[in-house]
């Protein structure tokens, strides 16, 4: 089975509160439930062509939002992102965000009822594990009876030990001064920032609201960065505890927040003990680096993102800085591990398809979309709206005009809202884009060549006159059925003159002469002689593909 994995950002994707106030609060601008994605809207992202769910921003967050009434502590705002805050500075690991709460104190049994639903819907769960930092005022008031918290035994005086949690600026008080200029936030000694900023004095770039913890690495150290494993850091134990919790509750993934700043070896002693009680539990990494994919992979991974390889060139694609042709070489240079490489166009770190930074029309990602879920056997993501054209564009608050949809802000993504609660107000462009990625993902899913048969990249063998700037070719083949596809990019209908060479015919066993083919995307029935090294001619449409199945 081949894994497509949609994103959901909770907070945001059931809100129908369209006031949309720039810096709104909660009240103001409304907040989307873990409730609202009911059967229906489950039915409708499973015939999307979808296997899993990731449910983005579901453990409890800081915040700015007041539930002290509730027994949950509040957050300063000093070290806050935006009104909501940012779902990847978690102050609690055992508790719920209550924002998605209908009943704040029933928030984990609304979450476990939603794990049961979204199974019975035949979807797979994927949650956030944000294994690198921590809000700065971490303290869980959810954790079991015999768990210690995060910092608890901590020796402060103490930059760094393999039994502390965090990493500490001795003496030295935090100073945001610098970007919060009346700071009233306490914090002595200064904690280490998440994003590995040793220093007590952090800058607005940094992630100053998160702060470091501690794995065994000594970053400061006089002799450069050194490890220290043996005995097992005092961390190590704290988080495996908290991925048992979870894979407990029937989490089927974790979608592991820059797994890449935690050394392989704890995921190997990590992973190793979840999958020993849970071995269908998968681990998806965000890793950045190429040279670390295999260390990962090799530390218990199942899935990484290729944001650096693959990501980036088809966006180069797709905005006319590339030739269609170098996707060549990003699929070997993974080809032995691409299998665990998740493919995808947009997430929520990354600006929207439709976006003025980006492509600017939601059109023109969808041969990037095909080359993404068809290619290889490699499993592919999309980000909730994207199959609307969801532009991102909105001027939301601490987010900013960026082309991205907010994680900080409390907020109504409009087409989400209109494609899930109220269909009749899509436009029709919105539902024909629609329509085009339930296509491409059920052709991946349920065509037997396209979700797990050979591949074989056809742009070697094209002659000088084959449009390498904006088509790109391939076969698959499973069995007896033999899939060609040619995807153009450009914005014109082109004719190209295509060439399958013996090497191909004979490696992957195809028939030749004069051949009956079926167009899986216009079910046209299409005749062409198909002799070895000679060329015949198909015409690709616009921003679109021929799948030629034979």
């Amino acid at each position: 089975m081949k894994t497509v994995i949609y994103q959901v950002f909770t907070r945001l994707f059931g809100n129908q509160n369209t006031n949309c106030k720039e810096w709104g609060t909660l009240a103001q601008n409304g907040t989307g439930k873990l409730n609202d994605i009911d059967t229906k809207v489950l039915k409708r992202i499973k015939d999307l062509g979808v296997t899993h769910v990731w449910y983005t921003g579901v453990i409890r967050h800081a915040t700015a939002t007041n539930y002290s009434r509730y027994g949950i502590p509040r957050q300063h705002p000093d070290v806050v992102k935006g009104i909501a805050g940012s779902p990847y500075a978690i102050c609690d690991y055992y508790d719920i965000d209550p924002d998605l709460a209908t009943n704040v104190k029933n928030r984990m049994e609304e979450w476990e009822s939603l794990i049961d639903r979204t199974h019975k819907a035949g979807l797979k769960v994927v949650m956030d594990f944000v294994p690198n930092h921590v809000a700065r005022q971490y303290y869980s008031i959810a954790k079991p009876d015999h768990v210690k918290d995060l910092g608890e035994d901590d020796n402060q005086n103490w930059h760094f030990s393999t039994q502390n949690n965090f990493y500490y600026c001795w003496n030295q008080p935090l100073d945001l001064t610098d970007f919060r200029p009346e700071q009233t936030y306490k914090e002595i000694p200064a904690k280490a920032t998440g994003n590995d900023r040793f220093s007590s004095h952090p800058t607005c770039n940094d992630w100053y609201e998160t702060v470091k913890l501690n794995y065994g690495i000594d970053y400061c150290d006089a002799g450069g960065r050194s490890e220290h494993f043996d005995p097992i850091p005092n961390t190590w134990d704290k988080m495996t505890d908290i991925l048992l919790f979870w894979a407990k509750k029937g989490i089927d993934a974790f979608r592991c927040d820059m797994a890449e700043m935690v050394p392989t070896a704890f995921w190997a002693w990590a992973t190793d003990k979840v999958k020993y009680r849970f071995p269908d539990v998968q681990f998806i990494g965000e890793v950045y680096n190429p040279k670390e994919y295999r260390n990962y992979l090799g530390a218990g991974f199942d899935l990484l993102y290729d944001k650096v390889g693959m990501y980036d060139c088809v966006r180069d694609v797709i905005c006319g800085n590339r030739p269609a042709s170098s996707i060549t070489y990003e699929w070997q240079a993974t080809d032995d591990i691409r299998n665990h490489m998740l493919y995808f166009l947009e997430n929520h770190d990354e600006q929207r398809l439709a976006s003025d930074f980006f492509a600017g029309d939601a059109r023109k990602g969808i041969p990037g979309m095909m080359v993404s879920a068809w290619l290889q056997q490699n499993p592919v993501m999309i980000y909730a709206g994207q199959e609307f054209g969801e532009r991102g564009m909105d001027k939301e608050g601490f987010s900013g005009v960026d082309g991205r949809t907010t994680i900080f802000d409390y907020w109504c993504v409009d087409t989400i809202r209109r494609g899930y609660f109220q269909r009749r107000k899509l436009t029709t462009t919105e539902k024909a884009l629609e329509q085009q990625y339930k296509q491409i993902l059920n052709l991946a899913l349920h065509e037997r060549a396209i979700r797990e048969g050979q591949f074989y990249d056809l742009m070697y063998a094209q002659s000088v006159c084959f449009d390498r700037q904006h088509l790109f070719a391939f076969l698959r083949k499973a069995a007896t059925d033999t899939i060609l596809i040619i995807v153009n990019f450009g914005e014109e209908s082109r004719t190209a003159y295509v060439n399958i060479p013996k090497h191909a015919i004979d490696f992957l066993g195809i028939p030749t002469g004069d051949i009956l083919a079926m167009d899986l995307l216009t079910k046209e029935a299409r005749f062409f002689e198909l002799t070895p090294d000679v060329e015949f001619p198909i015409t690709i449409p616009a921003l679109g593909a021929i799948v030629l199945k034979f």
